[in-house]
């Protein structure tokens, strides 16, 4: 009657592919989720960024306290 595959293939097959689906999403979301869950990200501001190259020793102090001024 089912050509000798049983019930499974006929009547809930598609159960099983609804299954795979959803573990598929799943995964796809948990993946991409993972790797922005590291709390609230802090806003750069310009005068942060030069604050950080002045203290990576990218500038000298002349040019961080005119750029400085130039931001107001």
């Amino acid at each position: 009657m089912y050509g000798g595959h049983g019930f499974f293939v006929g009547g809930f097959m598609w159960i099983f592919w609804i299954l795979l689906v959803l573990v598929i999403v799943w995964a796809v979301k948990a993946g991409i989720s993972s790797g922005s869950n590291d709390g609230p990200r802090e806003t750069r501001t310009p005068l942060k960024i030069l604050k950080e190259r002045y203290a990576k020793g990218e500038i000298d102090k002349e040019t961080f306290e005119r750029m400085k001024r130039d931001l107001g």
